[in-house]
């Protein structure tokens, strides 16, 4: 192996222009959609909070290591943070594992050579942000983060529902029911949208999450415009790409609730939805759930993740506790 080369970026165009390699690298990273170009680049597009530092690890012509950050200049003062935060239920670096020991080491040095802190928020566990050695003369700190429920799947038998027998009898005999209920409105029909469908998909999901809401006196994610704004902009790339999947529930003809997650090779994530009111009876969450996790199944994801949150309708679905964690690195001296 050469010696490892490093390009910091400070443009868009630039790391932009990274995608191809990017794309090839998350691959062999086996990391998740949200480090993914096709999630990455419409955030930066939409948001760049601040000026972008993002550290490009070359040997020789090969991509196999990037960091995407980005300088904050706040009430923290001046330091690093990944591109992708707050709407990332998950941020990393990507290290490619032929020469990650490699790769993380230098990009730690460009890190101190720019000498600003590095935040880490939301690091799964065993990721690469965990592996960026500790700089000479600085220090680190860590603590435990938000739960991310994850129900454990695998190939194996379904109950007459289709539904995976991982799933516990109760919450399986409850999406039955609802689906019963649902057919006596008339025919249930759950159908996929491609990347053509984005945008229409993504009408209906704002409606339908801001009505759940709304129905509950508060306001959703999606009333934020930027956010809206930004989901527009990377659904068609993530549904074109095989990183997202946007179902739609129809009962009696009538778009009754809307699914839309994330998947990669071995993985499934359930990001966000929304259900009319109107058919809370019906329990149109819990269906399209029920059909995602079995979808996962079978496509051969080995988890399905509900990301992060603490809510109790996620461990009735089987899932249990893993917990993100936080992590700086900040020179010495550093307040």
């Amino acid at each position: 192996m050469s010696e490892l080369q490093v390009e910091t970026i400070r443009d868009k165009a630039a790391l932009a222009g990274l995608a191809p390699a990017w794309r090839d690298l998350w691959a062999r990273a086996g990391a998740t959609p949200f480090q993914a170009p096709e999630w990455l680049l419409p955030w930066w597009d939409v948001f760049h909070p601040g000026a972008l530092a993002a550290f490009a690890v070359w040997n020789g012509p090969a991509l196999v290591g990037l960091g995407p950050l980005y300088v904050e200049d706040g009430p923290h003062g001046r330091r690093l943070l990944p591109v992708g935060i707050s709407l990332s239920d998950h941020v990393d670096v990507l290290l490619d594992p032929s020469c990650a020991q490699a790769a993380a080491g230098a990009m730690a040095e460009a890190v101190a050579r720019l000498g600003l802190p590095l935040q880490f928020v939301d690091l799964a566990p065993g990721t690469s942000g965990w592996r960026l050695p500790l700089p000479a003369g600085w220090f680190e700190q860590r603590g435990e983060g938000e739960p991310c429920p994850v129900l454990a799947l695998s190939p194996g038998p379904e109950d007459g529902g289709g539904l995976p027998v991982c799933i516990p009898a109760a919450r399986r005999r409850k999406v039955r029911m609802a689906r019963h209920r649902a057919e006596r409105r008339g025919e249930v029909h759950v159908e996929r949208c491609g990347p053509e469908q984005s945008h229409t998909f993504l009408c209906l999901l704002s409606r339908l999450h801001g009505a759940r809401w709304r129905d509950r006196g508060e306001a959703g994610v999606l009333d934020d415009d930027r956010v809206q704004q930004f989901h527009r902009a990377a659904a068609s790339g993530l549904l074109g790409a095989g990183l997202a999947e946007a179902l739609v529930l129809r009962i009696g003809g009538v778009v009754a609730g809307c699914y839309y997650g994330l998947k990669d090779a071995s993985r499934s994530y359930a990001y966000i939805g929304g259900f009319d009111p109107e058919f809370a009876r019906e329990s149109p969450g819990a269906i399209l759930l029920g059909q995602a996790i079995g979808d996962a199944a079978r496509r051969g994801s080995v988890e399905f993740s509900f990301l992060r949150g603490a809510e109790a309708y996620k461990y009735e679905w089987g899932a249990q506790d893993r917990h993100n964690g936080w992590r700086l690195l900040a020179p010495s001296g550093h307040g």
